[in-house]
């Protein structure tokens, strides 16, 4: 069977990752108990999670010319993500993300370096690339005039595309209405729409939800499907894999209820280790989780 074909235009980071016992109130210094870095980026790990479950990926992206930006791309060529559409920037830093974990759960920032140069114009000339995807995937850590044009573009190709608005960013509501779905946590899906949604977008939205799952809307309705109860280790680039197996799932042809279960496992999985891209299964881990719960 052919692989489904997987363009994602995102963001390459590396993660600078501390743990602690408790999060810092404001103005407070609290000892860290460990120190890491993990190559990440929303767009670096969606890619790798699509990837790791069968489809051939191709990333557009861009890193510094820096020692982060060397790891970042060999982590993408160790996890067969194609990267002929990823060049570096001159004298500018690689993204990176600043990360605490602790409870079981992250506080994140991003600065965005070099991603800031996936501008519409250096995603213009791969635009052929775009156009042969089964599906595009975007997140909002690039500029977001390039967003725009990736959207008007496969809209106007009829090439389906997904668009993780993450981290909110408002834009007009027409471009919304050409994205194919959208996938927002609850909270991002408070500050971009609140309770202001026609049927037609709503219909769009797959809300991811965490441990509980995620919901979608049809006919006037709202399904939630229930996530996998795992006991997480960290839940960084929980929502990259969801979003990274639901591209694959749609690809595929699967049904939007098989498509957010297929999403939803993967995620479970990916929790279970420590890392953005660290826990993201494969294929044959994905579907031996599922057929022992006997959803497949």
């Amino acid at each position: 069977m052919k692989k489904p074909a997987i363009t994602v235009v995102g963001s390459l980071n590396m993660d600078l990752v501390t743990l602690t016992d408790r999060f810092p109130e404001q103005g407070e210094t609290v000892l860290g108990k460990e120190f890491f870095t993990v190559p990440g980026g929303k767009g670096a790990n969606q890619a790798v999670a699509a990837s790791r479950l069968g489809a051939e990926v191709k990333l557009v992206g861009r890193i510094g010319n820096d020692p982060f930006g060397e790891v970042l791309k060999e982590t993408m060529e160790k996890n067969g993500v194609f990267l002929t559409d990823v060049k570096p920037v001159t004298d500018v830093a690689s993204g990176v993300a600043t990360i605490i974990l602790s409870e079981s759960d992250n506080r994140i920032i991003v600065t965005p370096g070099a991603n800031n140069f996936v501008t519409k114009e250096y995603v213009e000339s791969y635009k052929e690339v775009i156009l042969s995807s089964d599906m595009v995937l975007l997140q909002m850590e690039i500029p977001l005039a390039t967003i725009i044009y990736v959207v008007e573009l496969c809209h106007a190709n009829n090439v389906p595309v997904i668009l993780n608005p993450a981290p909110a960013q408002k834009l007009d509501e027409g471009i919304w209405h050409k994205v194919t779905y959208l996938t927002p946590n609850e909270t991002e899906k408070e500050v971009l729409f609140g309770n202001n949604l026609n049927q037609a977008l709503r219909e769009k939205l797959i809300i991811t939800e965490g441990k509980r799952g995620a919901t979608y809307f049809k006919s006037d309705k709202s399904y939630r499907i229930k996530g996998f109860p795992v006991q997480p280790v960290d839940t960084t680039g929980a929502g990259d894999t969801f979003n990274g197996a639901l591209a694959v799932a749609f690809a595929e042809g699967q049904d939007l209820k098989k498509a957010v279960t297929f999403a939803n496992a993967a995620a479970a999985i990916s929790v279970l280790k420590r890392g953005a891209q660290g826990g993201m299964p494969n294929r044959p881990e994905l579907d031996h989780f599922l057929n022992e719960r006997e959803i497949l």
